[in-house]
């Protein structure tokens, strides 16, 4: 399995949440919703998001902004516009004051309006946003979102317009198999983000995927990667990758930044993490799948990378709003 596969396996949209809006300015929607992540195309317009920390930024019509949960982000027609509604868990729309804001007139299945002046075609200055949201247990692996900043700008580009062309012409479509449709092209849309990303000479990804081309460091992460469960060695792994035990153990830490039973060890947990989420899998099975030899030396295991163990973790990812 290549890199970007490994990142994002276990990253699948169900139940997806696809909105079409158009913002006639001045507006201003902060978003405080917890999903663990948000993409938000820009259909029409010059919008502003501005992160819960760092500066605003300027967006173009074509341009994919990227936000990780649970932090909060507002988008606005100008930075200086004051909050005028506030999505919340759910989703639900209220005031800045926290006051209940009724269904806004729509124009279609999946679009929503900030006021009556909103024209189809942004005659009157409006911007038109798509948002989707992976906002349930399970739907993102807990590696990519280790990996993700907090606001990931993806400029225009010709294979990314076209999937937001189809994205967009779904959502005003009211037929059999929308939310499956849907689903499935948000899950393209991600792929299609990520891999423009990783792709930048400038991208922050982790050490592990730039390691992934090395000969023999590449070797043994696919190896790792492959089988987190089997009872690998840094000799089993130097034996395989056909270097000396020594050799493995230094290129490993110079090019991933740990030895390799730590990486090891931290790969086992996060597959763990998110087998509990995605799965109803006893904590027996899930150790065993992940190569611990019972429950109780993964839960051992697993509070001390998390600080809660696999059921409290569990139950909170589920709970989560």
């Amino acid at each position: 399995m290549d890199p970007l596969s490994i990142l994002l396996d276990g990253a699948r949209a169900r139940g997806t949440f696809v909105l079409r809006t158009i913002l006639h300015p001045p507006w201003s929607v902060q978003v405080r919703d917890r999903a663990p992540l948000n993409l938000v195309a820009v259909l029409r317009g010059r919008p502003w998001v501005l992160p819960s920390a760092g500066d605003p930024v300027r967006l173009g019509a074509g341009d994919i902004a990227m936000m990780r949960g649970p932090d909060v982000f507002t988008f606005a027609d100008d930075p200086r516009t004051p909050i005028q509604v506030v999505v919340q868990p759910g989703p639900r729309r209220t005031t800045a004051a926290g006051e209940e804001l009724p269904e806004a007139a729509d124009m279609g299945v999946r679009t929503w309006v900030n006021g009556e002046r909103a024209h189809e075609d942004g005659a009157d200055g409006s911007s038109a946003l798509l948002i989707g949201k992976y906002s349930g247990p399970g739907e993102i692996a807990t590696r990519l979102l280790r990996v993700l900043p907090p606001l990931l700008i993806i400029p225009t580009a010709d294979i990314e317009t076209a999937l937001v062309s189809l994205l967009a012409e779904e959502t005003v479509r009211n037929e059999p198999g929308q939310g499956l449709v849907l689903e499935r092209l948000l899950d393209v849309l991600l792929v299609g983000s990520l891999r423009e990303w990783l792709n930048r000479p400038d991208a922050d990804a982790p050490a592990w995927y730039r390691a992934n081309g090395d000969p023999v460091v590449g070797s043994a992460l696919r190896l790792i990667h492959g089988d987190p469960g089997h009872s690998w060695t840094v000799a089993a792994l130097a034996r395989e990758a056909g270097v000396s035990r020594a050799t493995l153990a230094r290129r490993f830490t110079d090019l991933v930044g740990m030895p390799p039973m730590a990486y090891l060890t931290g790969w086992r947990i996060d597959v763990a993490a998110d087998l509990l989420v995605e799965s109803d899998a006893t904590i027996d099975t899930v150790a065993r799948q992940v190569g611990y030899g019972s429950g109780f030396a993964l839960s051992a295991a697993f509070k001390r990378a998390r600080g809660v163990s696999p059921q409290r973790y569990r139950a909170h990812a589920r709970n989560r709003p």
